[in-house]
């Protein structure tokens, strides 16, 4: 059976009828139910906080941040977004209580720095992994996803994102560009290798010694990857190059493409210097 990225993109693939259906489908409310549930656990929030909502469809999973009990650190305040607008639609007819905003996750996030103290994403990130058109890349558009993700939440905050990766390839792109964006970020699998498994990337954004870093949180859990490539204090002055060197202008280049910015292309006269003329 296909999956619904390879058919359609998300906001063509979810219309009037797909949105209702989505919204109105009993086995579809318990699913996101345990998903939402087993996020809110790994983010491990103990008191009243504002979350992002990250592809929040038609608010399945906003509805269960409002009535999380006090006794729980609830209820939570929250702001989905989504670029599907028959979603937002079906969630303004159910009168949910968070703000909505129409965006792509592709583009970025479009709020200031230090925003959120969390955010959660059920099943929507592997969208960003399908190129619809041959300008589309799915790289640059996750690597703008992690790192306007990353500014948005306030230092030691937290993120969960539940996601269905089509294959190991998939899997590793993701996590790498939550890497890539400063990320501390775990891996978590419930029920591996059966036909119901389900796949948390569970981020942290900030320094490894804040008491939020994301070892913190999977330590006691089986079946748990732990990858961490953030940058200790001590690096400083490795690696150092020139200012206008050949490999400084390599770097500069190879960041601005992992950002999604058009980039020229190299040869052997990059970073060549001129002789002097007279």
């Amino acid at each position: 059976m296909s999956r619904p990225e390879e058919k359609l993109p998300p906001d063509l693939f979810y219309d009037d009828t797909e949105s209702r259906k989505y919204t109105t489908s009993s086995r579809m409310q318990n699913v996101q139910s345990e998903m939402t549930n087993r996020a809110l656990q790994l983010l491990e929030l103990d008191s009243s906080s504002l979350v992002l909502d990250i592809g929040c469809g038609s608010g399945l999973s906003g509805g269960i941040l409002s009535t999380i009990s006090p006794s729980e650190g609830g209820p939570h305040t929250w702001i989905g977004m989504d670029v599907s607008a028959s979603m937002l639609d079906v969630a303004l007819q159910r009168d949910v209580e968070g703000d909505l905003l129409l965006s792509d996750i592709g583009q970025g996030i479009p709020f200031r720095p230090g925003s959120f103290d969390a955010a959660i994403s059920i099943s929507a990130i592997q969208w960003l992994c399908n190129a619809e058109s041959s300008d589309v890349h799915p790289r640059a558009r996750l690597s703008r996803f992690f790192n306007g993700l990353y500014a948005s939440l306030r230092r030691g905050g937290r993120a969960v994102c539940q996601f269905y990766p089509k294959n190991e390839a998939q899997r590793t792109m993701i996590s790498n560009a939550a890497i890539k964006a400063g990320f501390g970020a775990g891996i978590l699998e419930d029920h591996p290798g059966t036909k119901n498994s389900k796949i948390y990337l569970v981020l942290t954004a900030g320094s490894g010694a804040l008491q939020g870093d994301i070892s913190s949180v999977v330590k006691n859990m089986q079946d748990v990857d732990v990858q961490d490539a953030r940058r200790k204090s001590n690096t400083t002055g490795r690696n150092y190059l020139r200012k206008g060197s050949k490999g400084l202008i390599m770097r500069k280049k190879e960041q601005m493409e992992k950002r999604g910015k058009v980039v020229k292309t190299s040869s052997k006269y990059t970073g060549r210097r001129r002789r002097v003329a007279f």
